[in-house]
């Protein structure tokens, strides 16, 4: 299957908090890029919800609070989980987490893979 993703991901493992219903559920990212992530779980949320969930990055003291909308979820096997597209509320947000992923990538890939990987589509 074809990969149209607008940005690459990372493989970059980050505890997720979030809440459905009256339920709190804790997981955690598979991969992360600056449009979005996919959250590894067997509890996955109906395509199209959206929710706000908590992000724990380390090195930061407070968690950063993201909208997001399910873009799809597989509740079973393996690859069980959901692909999440963030839902900025201002381009200053988005630019500002944008930033954050860059680094999350540079830090985890080292700086050569990161700049290949953020370089922009010819």
């Amino acid at each position: 299957m074809a990969d149209h993703r607008e940005h690459p991901r990372a493989p970059i493992e980050l505890k997720v908090d979030y809440r459905r219903l009256n339920s709190f559920f804790a997981d955690y990212t598979k991969n992360i890029s600056k449009g979005g992530t996919f959250i590894k779980t067997r509890k996955a949320l109906p395509v199209g919800t959206r929710f706000l969930f908590r992000l724990s990055v380390p090195g930061r003291e407070a968690p950063f609070e993201l909208n997001g909308e399910v873009m799809h979820a597989a509740p079973q096997g393996e690859e069980a989980g959901m692909g999440i597209r963030f839902v900025w509320a201002t381009a200053d947000e988005r630019a500002a987490f944008e930033g954050l992923v860059e680094e999350l990538m540079t830090r985890s890939l080292g700086p050569l893979v990161a700049q290949n990987l953020l370089r922009p589509k010819p």
